[in-house]
């Protein structure tokens, strides 16, 4: 694979430094901003997660559509929630606050019954995790899908188009 860092750039051109691989001359590339991570590692993580929403063999409830599964694979298997918005009362008067953690709530709040049924969590996006966490995700991801057994044609396809140097950083 080839990899190029950019060290300088211009409207007419730049500079950059190849890292891995070697370009030839005469050949077009296209580009990608690998900082966020790779449309190879967006295209695995997508089929990955179809095929385990396919196969039925997930030990958790697994949503109601397609949508919700994946989200429910970032909750658990990913980077889970950037932020939390919950309820406050002061007084009589409701205030809607925003945190990072869960632990950052109000102890009262957490083990209120009636106060925790509106606490939500903000799920991290997927076009926010960077290369490393979506590396993470897919490994920890394929782990489980072994583990709960799937096994289908489609799956041995997928882990064979995802050789580690494409969905490396």
């Amino acid at each position: 694979m080839l990899k190029i860092l950019i060290t300088e750039a211009t409207d007419a051109g730049g500079k950059f430094l190849v890292s891995s691989g070697a370009p030839k001359a005469g050949k077009t590339y296209a580009l990608e901003d690998t900082t966020t991570g790779t449309n190879a590692q967006n295209r695995a993580f997508h089929a990955l997660c179809q095929e385990y929403w396919r196969s039925n063999c997930y030990p958790r409830n697994g949503g109601n559509s397609f949508a919700e599964f994946r989200d429910i694979i970032k909750r658990d298997l990913g980077e889970g929630f950037e932020k939390f918005i919950y309820v406050e009362i002061d007084g009589v008067d409701p205030i809607i606050k925003e945190v990072k953690t869960f632990e950052e709530i109000p102890e009262a709040v957490r083990k209120d019954k009636r106060m925790k049924e509106m606490i939500l969590g903000k799920l991290k996006s997927w076009t926010r995790y960077t290369v490393g966490q979506r590396k993470k995700v897919i490994d920890n991801l394929v782990d489980e899908m072994i583990k709960c057994g799937v096994n289908s044609k489609k799956f041995d396809e997928i882990l064979g188009g995802m050789d580690e140097k494409r969905l490396d950083r």
